[in-house]
């Protein structure tokens, strides 16, 4: 059974930073492309960043000098660390894991920025 568990959304002031993790079970995780992607309400899910098998990453412009992704083999997770955070932000981010036609997702975790 696949699982995708994201963690460490909440609530948070405009600058402040926040870390997700996704753990994972269930997926030869070493082999997957991992990316975290956001929708915020009324709007289409959007790639946030991306992160390769073998480590090359992907951001979109949004979140280029502000987000790192981050992966863990061994530990079969993946993080985004979130640094100038602005309301803009706020969306729900969820764990993707892509590796040919598998695709699979996270149930998702609400990051809130106020102003």
């Amino acid at each position: 059974q696949v699982q995708l568990v994201e963690s460490g959304g909440g609530l948070v002031q405009a600058g402040g930073s926040l870390r997700l993790s996704c753990a994972t079970s269930g997926i030869m995780f070493s082999i997957y492309t991992m990316g975290w992607y956001r929708q915020a309400p009324g709007k289409q899910r959007e790639l946030v960043a991306a992160i390769t098998r073998s480590g090359r990453t992907n951001y979109a412009d949004s979140a280029k000098g502000r987000f790192t992704i981050s992966r863990d083999n061994a530990k079969k997770t993946l993080s985004l660390q979130m640094t100038s955070l602005k309301p803009e932000d706020t969306a729900v981010y969820y764990c993707n894991a892509d590796y040919s036609n598998y695709v699979h997702w996270g149930q998702g975790t609400q990051v809130t920025v106020s102003s």
